[in-house]
């Protein structure tokens, strides 16, 4: 039984002194140390080297988990048809083995019910090495789910709910919730898993009561989860993103006074002291 729980990212200037250290190339290491899951959203934009992605490895537990995001030539280049981008992709992403939790198919607000035997060939085409999470913008799948669920239950990929109704309950108070506001999607609730590894994406405030008024549905869906013996996973956003490491580990925290038998995180690692700074020179 185990809750894997993440965030967006893995380093932000934010967290900096925080939850990962100021300097150093070990940010990894130490947001693994708060979270035990991470969204890779950077593969969207471009394919890592061999190089990177085995240091990813490196800085991980064998239990730590990436939802890698597919590129976007893949998923944004056109009804999903041009895929010469996932050889090179699958083969840098060899080194994380068993972390690679899913593959992240996130489609544009453009791809409608009317694209979908382009997504049932594109997934029939991919390798059963892996797992699938498909995640679709278009309002209609949610208003009529059944085709969608029938063609992902066949093909073993879940679907990935971004829940933002809490976010777009109330105008925005701050200049990160006004950003968010112009940029984030509004999409419908949903609450159901497809496979044993339900993938969820939530968007809090900034304001951390805001956050967790709006994730109580979702502690007992998952607490459920994880009794009918699935593996779900909780990203947690906010629109700054600054506290966004301890969030997690409270709604973590929350599942498992639902279920105590869930294993706690392990204590996050303190961070090093900074440098005590030299007597001043004239050089």
């Amino acid at each position: 039984m185990r809750l894997h729980v993440g965030c967006a990212m893995w380093s932000l200037k934010s967290w900096q002194g925080r939850f990962i250290p100021a300097s150093g190339t070990d940010r990894l290491r130490s947001y693994a140390g708060w979270c035990n899951a991470v969204e890779g959203n950077t593969t969207f934009y471009a394919t890592p080297s061999l190089t990177t992605v085995t240091g990813w490895a490196g800085q991980t537990p064998p239990d730590f988990r990436f939802v890698l995001k597919l590129p976007r030539e893949v998923t944004h280049g056109g009804a999903l048809a041009d895929v010469s981008a996932m050889s090179e992709f699958l083969r840098v992403i060899e080194p994380l083995g068993d972390r690679v939790h899913a593959l992240w198919v996130q489609l544009p607000g453009s791809f409608g019910p009317g694209d979908l035997p382009s997504l049932s060939r594109f997934l029939r085409g991919l390798p059963d090495s892996f797992r699938y999470a498909v995640e679709v913008r278009d309002p209609a799948f949610f208003h009529e789910p059944r085709r969608l669920e029938d063609l992902l239950t066949t093909a073993g990929a879940e679907w990935v709910p971004f829940d933002t109704t809490e976010f777009f309950r109330t105008p925005p108070t701050s200049d990160a919730e006004r950003e968010a506001w112009l940029k984030k999607p509004r999409m419908p609730l949903r609450t159901a898993a497809l496979t044993d590894r339900p993938i969820i994406r939530y968007l809090g405030r900034d304001a951390t009561d805001r956050t967790v008024d709006g994730w109580r549905r979702w502690v007992p869906i998952v607490a459920g989860w994880l009794r009918e013996g699935r593996s779900p996973t909780f990203f947690v956003h906010t629109p700054d993103n600054a506290d966004a490491p301890e969030l997690c580990r409270r709604f973590h925290d929350e599942v498992r006074t639902l279920v105590p038998e869930l294993e706690p995180l392990p204590t996050p690692p303190p961070m090093p002291s900074p440098a005590p700074e030299g007597p001043p020179t004239l050089f």
